[in-house]
C-alpha cells in the first residue's frame, strides 16, 4: 500500500499491531490485569521483529527546565507509534487526554490506545 492510499499515518505498522493484540484477546479474552496483556505484547513483538520500546521514560520540560516527574509509554513501536494498553470498560476520556498529552511530549506521529477489558478488543487511533 502506498502512503497516498493510506487512510493515516503509519497504518501498517498500526495494523500489524492491532493484529497482535487481537491475538493476545483471542487467547486470554478479558479480565486480566493490564500487566499481563503488556508482557504478551512484549512477547509478541520479539517473536515477530517488530521494534519496540516498553515503559519509555519522557521527560517533561516546562519553561526551559526539566520537571522532576516525567511519564513512561506502555510502549513505542518504531519510534513513531505511542501505544497506550488499557484492561478497562470502555476508553475513558482520561485516556485520550493522557495520550494526546503524550504525543506531544514524544513528537510521536500516532497514538494508538487499545482496551482489553472487554468481550471484544477495542482500539483508538489518535494522531
Amino acid at each position: 500500500m502506498s502512503y497516498s492510499e493510506q487512510k493515516y499515518p503509519l497504518q501498517d505498522e498500526t495494523y500489524k499491531t492491532i493484529g497482535l493484540c487481537m491475538e493476545i484477546h483471542r487467547t486470554f479474552g478479558n479480565g486480566l490485569l493490564e500487566i499481563v496483556y503488556k508482557d504478551a505484547l512484549e512477547h509478541e513483538f520479539n517473536l515477530n521483529k517488530i521494534p519496540f520500546e516498553r515503559e519509555k521514560k519522557y521527560e517533561i520540560e516546562y519553561k526551559g527546565i526539566m520537571l522532576p516527574h516525567h511519564f513512561y509509554a506502555d510502549f513505542v513501536v518504531d519510534e513513531k507509534i505511542i501505544l497506550e494498553i488499557k484492561a478497562s470498560h470502555g476508553i475513558a476520556k482520561d485516556h485520550y487526554a493522557q495520550t494526546i498529552n503524550y504525543l506531544a511530549i514524544s513528537n510521536c506521529q500516532l497514538g494508538l490506545i487499545v482496551n482489553f477489558g472487554e468481550d471484544s478488543l477495542k482500539d483508538k487511533k489518535i494522531n
